[in-house]
């Protein structure tokens, strides 16, 4: 039984045995960010490299990209991997960065979202972990976490203000990963202060995924880095805190981080996640990649909080 299309697909999961999509790297309502483009992709799984974030994929001729090929691509949410096994068949959209004019050559930075299994090499298989994928609406667990106050706060006690959240952990060192977000966030929390109303009613929440080293005093000593503010940061504005170790996994496949060991002591593996919470407690955005510009949030920011 050959899969429908998309829409058809998510209506009809349930009686097409075999055929499943594994989470989106991509936003939810599929729109390709200016810069881009994209391909229909199929072919069958031959390998997958959990370090590297790969999967190898013997695919078919890819019209306007190049000829039927098996190479390796990136996976534009890596924590997917886990539901490819060789031998899967796969349709999928291939996304390239396109600063160069539109040839094959100029083509950059190839990788696969929006990954659906048509045909399971393991029909049997059920993934260990189910990671959810967020989507706008869905009402967010009242998750509780331990702050650099060595607090507990919950994310229900944030209900009435608008929340953005992000993932990170204080020993990453890809520049273009949590550093990269929390700088985001230290310029967002500097344009939501020049407002004083729009700044009471929002709030900025960075969780780390490494509890037992991001401890109340590690986490405080970053926060305060990234405000500029140091010793003097109050966090009124900006938590930064950690689920305990037992919670962990509740909260990073609620929020689709898949987080794994890297290649050296205190190095993990991760993909990225960034959630706009309405006053209700409910989804409005999620962002599952670093592509996101801090006026386009902002300007988010300031519709969910006038909603």
């Amino acid at each position: 039984m050959r899969c429908k299309p998309l829409l058809i697909l998510l209506l009809f999961l349930a009686v097409l045995p075999g055929c499943r999509r594994a989470a989106s790297g991509h936003d939810a309502s599929g729109s390709i960010p200016s810069g881009q483009k994209s391909f229909p992709v199929r072919g069958r799984v031959v390998s997958t490299d959990a370090a590297n974030g790969e999967v190898t994929l013997d695919a078919e001729a890819i019209p306007g990209y190049m000829e039927a090929m098996a190479m390796p691509y990136k996976l534009a949410a890596p924590n997917t991997l886990s539901e490819l096994h060789p031998g899967d068949r796969i349709t999928a959209r291939l996304l390239v960065d396109a600063t160069r004019g539109d040839d094959s050559s100029g083509y950059r930075h190839p990788r696969l979202d929006q990954i659906v299994v048509v045909a399971q090499a393991r029909p049997d298989y059920k993934p260990a972990v189910q990671y959810h994928v967020p989507q706008a609406g869905d009402l967010v667990p009242d998750f509780h976490l331990l702050n650099q106050s060595a607090r507990q706060i919950h994310l229900a006690q944030f209900k009435g203000k608008v929340v953005l959240l992000t993932f990170i952990y204080t020993r990453c060192a890809l520049a273009d990963f949590c550093p990269r977000m929390s700088r985001n966030f230290a310029e967002i929390d500097k344009a939501l202060a020049t407002d004083s109303k729009l700044y009471a009613q929002t709030h900025l929440l960075s969780v780390s995924f490494d509890p037992a080293y991001d401890t109340p005093k590690v986490l405080r000593s970053y926060g305060g880095a990234y405000t500029g503010r140091l010793a003097r940061e109050d966090f009124g504005h900006w938590d930064f805190a950690a689920p305990s170790a037992k919670d962990l996994s509740a909260v990073t496949q609620f929020f689709n981080v898949g987080v794994t060991p890297g290649d050296g002591p205190g190095n993990l593996t991760h993909s990225l996640s960034t959630i706009l919470i309405g006053k209700d407690g409910r989804i409005v955005a999620w962002y599952p990649d670093n592509d996101w510009k801090m006026d386009d949030l902002v300007a988010q920011v300031k519709n969910a909080a006038a909603a």
